[in-house]
């Protein structure tokens, strides 16, 4: 494969999976979403990809489209995460 595809080409042709950040260590992020929670692992393939995500950020995950059936199930290839809705943190500063 070729190393070096960009994020446009990843978000244009790979599945993904959206959900909410319930919990982080330092080789995965659980998520959760309406199916259910995934543990979705941060060794990325794509180094422009973010991996470091806060408790309640909302994140897209582009993937190979395989989900091991295990509980929760995990999304083991991973080709970049992209932060949909950060945690709202901000709530105060808003007029």
């Amino acid at each position: 494969g070729c190393r070096s595809r960009s994020m446009a080409d990843i978000i244009a042709n790979e599945p993904s999976i959206t959900g909410i950040v319930k919990e982080t260590n330092d080789k995965s992020i659980l998520i959760e979403n309406e199916d259910g929670e995934y543990w979705v692992s941060l060794n990325v393939e794509n180094k422009d990809s973010m991996t470091h995500f806060s408790v309640g950020d909302e994140v897209v995950v582009y993937f190979d489209g395989n989900v091991a059936e295990s509980y929760p199930m995990q999304i083991n290839r991973v080709y970049a995460i992209t932060l949909k809705t950060p945690a709202d943190r901000t709530e105060n500063d808003k007029p």
